[in-house]
């Protein structure tokens, strides 16, 4: 079991006076947490993608290249990059810089995220919701496994036999689904064969949604056996990984 610290970078009040903290200053608090985080021996800090006033992590790979260069040993994850919004080479990219930075330790959790205010901002009809997603997961799969990529899809141009570089410095980055109290999402995480964490919602068991993964694994003819999942409380909290 991993233990760590899943973290939106909300715009917290300050206890003292009551104000709003500043970007610069949650900024601040943020990497001094995750330092903190990597001095007590926890397993991995995530930080969750949001472009919206109230929170101040627009480029989670970003801030966490930041933390790379204060920590040791502590795993840096996104938690979630919006991959529906997002362009899948640009995130490739941007993780396996992070790997590279960090000596091995960057993770991707994709996901659909809390609000939606990334669809308009980067031109993205939400009427295609679920098509972006599977079609963007599916490209930064396959970025993820091969230099070189040709690739077709409706939502971003064709790429032919184009190397994407850097690579990161583990042979693969590891990939993470985060899933809500769908069963699609889980389901989804499943068919893939992919690792996934579990935000608590009510009325749905994280048993429930890694039963729903592992069924998907299953009828898919993939191997069940040691497949990954994690729980995570809303907003800041700890999580296990299994």
């Amino acid at each position: 079991m991993e233990l760590g610290i899943y973290s939106f970078a909300e715009r917290l009040s300050d206890p003292h006076t009551g104000a709003t903290l500043s970007p610069q200053q949650r900024i601040t608090e943020v990497l001094e947490e995750i330092e903190l985080a990597d001095q007590v021996g926890l397993d991995v800090y995530g930080l969750g993608e949001h472009h919206r006033k109230d929170f101040v992590a627009s480029s989670p790979a970003l801030v966490l290249s930041a933390a790379a260069a204060r920590t040791k040993n502590i795993r840096l994850s996104s938690a979630v990059t919006v991959i529906s919004s997002s362009d899948p080479v640009r995130v490739f990219e941007d993780f396996a810089t992070l790997d590279l930075v960090s000596g091995g330790r960057a993770e991707i959790m994709v996901g659909r995220g809390s609000f939606v205010e990334s669809f308009p901002l980067y031109g993205f009809d939400l009427s295609d919701y679920d098509e972006l997603f599977d079609e963007k997961l599916e490209l930064l799969q396959l970025l993820n496994a091969n230099e070189h990529v040709t690739w077709s899809g409706a939502h971003r141009p064709a790429l032919r036999d184009q190397p994407v570089h850097p690579r990161p410095l583990q042979p693969e980055l590891p990939i993470w689904v985060g899933v809500g109290g769908t069963p699609a999402s889980a389901l989804r995480a499943g068919r893939l064969g992919l690792p996934s964490l579990s935000a608590s919602s009510a009325g749905t068991s994280v048993a429930s949604r890694r039963s729903w993964s592992c069924t998907a694994t299953s009828t898919s003819g993939q191997d069940t056996t040691g497949q990954r999942c994690a729980s995570a409380s809303t907003r800041t909290g700890s999580s296990p990984h299994v």
